[in-house]
């Protein structure tokens, strides 16, 4: 749900008709990129604000429908089909030149994997679904009979995985504040019960806290370099995973404008340098 702060920023690139040649998401980010590239403006802000108020979206009667508290297969499947609620323009999605790629979890491995378009068609988002499955609360998603869960856990700030791709500049949008540093999962023996089938789950998770943080080096390491433009909410960030109150996912994608407003004559020079 933090993810409304970038939701803010890609609409505001939609507006000044800022693009790019590549692009990668992770989790909910994976989802909020295909808007964009869709060209959807404010599509996202929708899932942020309007559609949690279904009980399909978040909640017991997901979990006692599906199994998973985020109902992911009503998020990106009833509401984002051609048919559904909110669809998205997958036709557009598909015609624009930028690749896209999703960041997802080998649930055998616990290694990060990427998948692009190739993976994608029409009504079948299964991709975007992986990305986003938190472990505990979500099932793992099934790719090709392999299972997977969120990027999240092994790549959440892909900054790597863009320069090995060929990227020589990068534009960052954290989902957490500059200051932000990842502590140790809790709960540990809840999440190495439910996820027990998948041992290499439980390592990402006990890992993930020093993965993460390694991100964040390695994101302002590349800022420091000239290498990246970093977008970080410059405003405490009052939303949680699980949060699902309108006024405040409004709020954090606002930040998000005013940040892009903000840093705008910067960007633009980073960009054309």
């Amino acid at each position: 749900m933090k993810c409304a702060y970038n939701a803010g920023i890609l609409d505001a690139f939609l507006e000044e008709q800022i693009a790019f040649d590549y692009c990668i998401g992770v989790s909910a980010g994976s989802g909020n990129l295909a808007s964009y590239l869709a060209g959807q403006r404010e599509r996202n802000l929708r899932f942020f604000t309007k559609h949690i108020h279904s009980s399909n979206y978040f909640g017991l009667k997901s979990l006692l429908k599906t199994g998973d508290l985020f109902g992911l297969k009503y998020i990106y499947g009833d509401l984002t089909c051609a048919e559904g609620k909110d669809p998205l323009d997958f036709s557009a999605f598909m015609k624009n030149p930028a690749e896209y790629e999703a960041v997802v979890t080998n649930a055998l491995t616990g290694k990060p994997e990427y998948f692009g378009r190739e993976m994608m068609k029409q009504d079948d988002y299964r991709v975007i679904m992986a990305s986003s499955a938190i472990p505990v609360v979500c099932h793992p998603v099934e790719l090709n009979g392999i299972p997977y869960f969120d990027g999240g856990l092994t790549d959440a700030i892909p900054v790597r995985r863009a320069l090995e791709q060929g990227c020589k500049k990068l534009v960052v949008i954290l989902s957490k504040n500059r200051d932000y540093v990842r502590k140790p999962q809790g709960m540990r023996k809840l999440y190495s019960r439910v996820c027990c089938s998948y041992p290499n789950i439980v390592d990402a998770i006990d890992r993930r806290h020093i993965v993460y943080n390694e991100n964040m080096k390695d994101v302002f390491s590349l800022e420091r370099e000239g290498i990246a433009f970093v977008f970080a909410a410059s405003e405490p960030i009052r939303v949680g995973t699980y949060s699902m109150k309108e006024k405040a996912e409004l709020e954090l994608y606002d930040v998000g404008r005013r940040d892009f407003s903000t840093q705008k004559e910067n960007l633009m020079k980073f960009l054309s340098a």
